[in-house]
């Protein structure tokens, strides 16, 4: 089952300095915590704020070639977490046919934000990042239990999110 997710905000992993985007439900219940890279991290952010910018960057560039195709963004979905890794499938829709597009969540995001497209988690992901593995991710940290993943992601608050947060 997939549910629909917003960005909720950025946030930094205060352990290793990673930028995470934190996805919740639309009922406010579940979240789901991403670790993206800076370059990411600041085309969400730069989309969240609405900042124009004098050139376009990359995810502009990609959304600017999708409409010149005629093409639109009708969704994401964050639809599998192996080995500490997230996978994503951009969905397109040209005329009367649906494409989909391998991606790295963190592009997806971006260029969701920027087509006002939904953003989907399938249920079995949001479960499988509540006992994510972190080494990889913020260095040689002990693993994190669902708890204090869980613990973690209750106690944020807007102002943990600085300009960033939606």
């Amino acid at each position: 089952m997939l549910i629909e997710m917003k960005v909720f905000g950025l946030a930094i992993d205060p352990t290793a300095g990673t930028p995470i985007v934190i996805l919740k439900d639309t009922e406010g219940k579940r979240a789901v915590p991403i670790w993206i890279g800076l370059f990411e991290a600041s085309a969400i952010a730069t989309q969240m704020e609405r900042i124009d910018l004098s050139r376009p960057m990359t995810h502009d560039l990609a959304q600017n070639i999708i409409g010149a195709l005629e093409a639109r963004i009708t969704r994401i979905v964050i639809n599998d977490l192996k080995n500490n890794t997230f996978f994503a499938v951009i969905h397109l829709e040209r005329g009367d046919t649906e494409l989909m597009i391998d991606s790295r969540p963190s592009d997806a995001i971006a260029l969701a934000l920027r087509a006002d497209a939904p953003i989907f988690v399938d249920d079995k992901v949001v479960e499988k990042s509540m006992d994510i593995h972190f080494t990889k991710q913020v260095g040689d940290l002990n693993r994190y239990t669902k708890e204090q993943l869980e613990e973690f992601l209750e106690d944020l608050s807007p102002e943990d999110f600085g300009k960033y947060k939606m």
